[in-house]
């Protein structure tokens, strides 16, 4: 029996970087997808559906691909505040409106993770979510943190991983939801879908 292949759809390297710090051997296979949110979801839903088209597209693509089976993996993090997501700033005066709304606030952040295995075409996906406190932000500092360049490619307009760290006050939940991969709930639904391989552990 030829085992699975684990592959991650996604080109973030703070992804990557988790998945081979748990131990995984994987693939990486980025796809592009569109992440504008179905307006008539809920936020919750709405991450997951885009989490979704990420791994029905990769896995469209891997099929043709692929002789093998496989298991793609993907997730979609989004900061959510007034009940909606922030997404990623445009500019840096956008990164600054975004941490200004943050500051000395409370949000949340989900992150949606979607598995498929690619000889049953069985789908898990579910919701992980932490809750964010930041501290009062002075003008300055956010400016300094922008002119970083560390706040533009995040959802948010900040990593907590990085310098963005340092304007966390508190959070609830899983650390690595959000660096952008729970890695918690990503083995629970892995294990749904048949990951590991009877002939491989899988990860260490």
């Amino acid at each position: 029996m030829t085992p699975l292949q684990l592959v991650l759809a996604s080109e973030s390297p703070r992804r990557r970087a988790l998945l081979k710090e748990a131990g995984f051997d994987f693939d990486v296979v980025p796809v592009k997808v569109s992440e504008i949110p179905n307006k008539n979801l809920n936020a919750n839903d709405q991450i997951l559906d885009i989490a979704r088209r990420k791994a029905r597209a990769a896995f469209e693509v891997l099929k043709v691909d692929r002789k093998a089976p496989f298991i793609v993996l993907t997730a979609d993090t989004e900061v959510i505040f007034g009940g909606g997501p922030l997404g990623k700033p445009q500019d840096k005066d956008d990164a600054y409106r975004i941490l200004k709304l943050l500051s000395g606030r409370f949000h949340e952040v989900i992150t949606g993770v979607c598995v498929i295995n690619s000889e049953t075409g069985l789908e898990f996906s579910q919701t992980e979510t932490t809750q964010i406190y930041f501290k009062h932000l002075q003008d300055q500092e956010i400016w300094d943190y922008i002119n970083t360049g560390e706040p533009m490619d995040k959802a948010g307009a900040y990593g907590i991983q990085g310098r963005g760290g340092d304007f966390v006050e508190k959070y609830v939940g899983p650390f690595d939801n959000v660096v952008g991969l729970p890695m918690d709930l990503v083995k629970i639904l892995l294990q749904k879908g048949g990951w590991p391989p009877p002939s491989s552990a899988g990860c260490k």
